[in-house]
């Protein structure tokens, strides 16, 4: 298991201020990839090559205050709608046809960038949803971890979290490196992103109605046990989006590094088909 530490051929650079990861050029169009919370731009490395070989230049980023890219003290700055904007200037320097896709928290960043006017071809959200974050674990995990990230850092969330994980068989077989690279990610996170995140993930209002009013071409994407916003959930936002609903089979909430393999076959024929 290599996930996020997948070797590829993309470099790093800077873009508005961003960490990203990019693909060489040249490329009939540019996607550009935003991650969910707690996540970073390493999250998509298993498909970078790929969407290269598949005639897309990749730009993964790291978010406002996620791992290397820095980020404002305030929590407000880190709500879908201003993070949206923030993704919507990004995209405007991009010269091309643009494709769009966010991850779970990402995906509600990435409709707000839609919704602020980003230039795009067409937009996947991937194991997202609606709105807010309905109830279950992970709602639960994310109040349970705000009072504990304000008294005593990100230290002790990450203790807290590591001691969640090894309850799972799971984590036993995930090689030392990914481990060690998912803590310093974390604990590089900026305190006021990580509450500013949580806090939309607890708030934002169902907009599909308003993404389906923008006429931008939608796929949405859901691992087939994804344990965040369920499945029927996303089947019933496609509908309302008119837009096509795809399962990632053997995947939960990541299929991006799950079954990428899967995944990128997905990504690649719809996007053709919005390009052609």
């Amino acid at each position: 298991m290599t996930a996020q530490l997948t070797p590829h051929g993309a470099e790093k650079v800077r873009l508005r201020g961003l960490a990203a990861l990019r693909t060489p050029a040249p490329a009939k169009a540019t996607a550009v990839l935003v991650p969910g919370y707690t996540g970073s731009k390493e999250d998509f490395a298993p498909l970078l090559d790929g969407l290269a070989d598949g005639g897309f230049r990749a730009v993964a980023i790291d978010l406002p205050g996620q791992f290397e890219s820095p980020g404002p003290p305030d929590e407000e700055a880190y709500l879908p709608s201003a993070l949206g904007a923030v993704v919507a200037g990004l995209i405007s320097d991009i010269d091309g046809p643009v494709v769009l896709l966010g991850h779970s928290f990402g995906g509600l960043v990435a409709r707000a960038a839609v919704l602020a006017g980003a230039p795009v071809a067409g937009l996947t959200l991937l194991d997202s949803g609606p709105g807010e974050l309905p109830a279950g674990a992970r709602r639960q995990a994310l109040g349970a971890g705000e009072p504990v990230l304000r008294q005593s850092g990100l230290d002790e969330v990450y203790r807290v979290r590591e001691q969640v994980s090894a309850r799972s068989p799971l984590w036993a077989t995930v090689p030392a490196d990914l481990k060690n690279f998912l803590r310093l990610r974390f604990l590089a996170s900026s305190p006021a992103g990580l509450l500013g995140m949580a806090r939309g993930l607890r708030t934002e209002p169902d907009r599909v109605d308003e993404l389906a009013a923008s006429g931008v071409p939608t796929l949405v994407v859901a691992g087939e046990l994804d344990d965040a916003w369920s499945v029927p959930c996303q089947r019933e936002m496609a509908a309302r989006l008119g837009a096509p609903f795809e399962v990632i089979p053997g995947a939960a909430h990541s299929p991006n590094t799950e079954n990428p393999a899967a995944l990128l076959r997905v990504l690649l024929a719809a996007w053709r088909e919005w390009l052609a």
